[in-house]
């Protein structure tokens, strides 16, 4: 692997957010979806109607993470634990509203990213990849990640996906469409008049 020599001096300094941009691809995933629910009919006032069970555990999932990007390459360990134990909340989340579409792939992909990172003890990356999404041959990698090479498990779910700026794992790309599915789903869904206080006369449907 030509770029393996780079890569493994963390010492080097350069841009280490080139392929640390997901959140950013997620975020225009979620407009696309929100677009295409429209076009297809959809309401973004069905948005603020959405009913989910335990919500709070996505607040603290992603607070965990969002901790965990912080943290310096030297806090490997910490960081990584706090990713590990982030996606325990989110996969209780996705499992008791798992009757929600699009919440079981988001699933799958949450179990993705955590399988790939127990087992190498960090997110693998792939310096080629990082080149081609814009990255430079001295890039540093994040307190989360570690090198991909032949001593890599299950490599094919690894950050191995380059786009512009990002470098995506497969898990990334579940997640993102399950998200997607979800939002366009809710936003094409029956507006439920009770929530909004309608009310109805009494025997009004049998007079029908």
């Amino acid at each position: 692997m030509r770029a393996l020599s780079f890569a493994q001096d963390s010492r080097r300094t350069a841009d280490g957010h080139r392929y640390r941009r997901t959140m950013l691809w997620m975020l225009l995933v979620v407009v696309i979806a929100m677009l295409v629910g429209w076009i297809r009919g959809g309401k973004l006032s069905n948005l603020t109607e959405i009913r989910v069970r335990v919500w709070w555990l996505l607040i603290f999932g992603f607070g965990l993470q969002l901790i965990a990007g912080f943290l310096p390459r030297d806090q490997h360990d910490l960081a990584v634990g706090l990713i590990l134990v982030s996606y325990l909340p989110l996969l209780l989340f996705v499992w008791l509203n798992r009757a929600m579409n699009g919440l079981w792939i988001a699933g799958i992909g949450i179990l993705m990213n955590f399988t790939v990172i127990v087992v190498n003890s960090g997110m693998p990356v792939l310096p080629e990849a990082v080149l081609l999404a814009g990255g430079s041959e001295d890039f540093t990698l994040g307190a989360k990640h570690v090198l991909l090479d032949a001593d890599t498990r299950l490599p094919f779910l690894a950050d191995i996906i380059p786009l512009p700026r990002s470098v995506l794992s497969l898990g990334d790309l579940f997640l993102a469409i399950g998200i997607g599915v979800f939002l366009e789903d809710q936003m094409r869904r029956p507006l439920r008049l009770f929530a909004h206080g309608v009310q109805g006369e009494p025997g009004s449907a049998s007079r029908r």
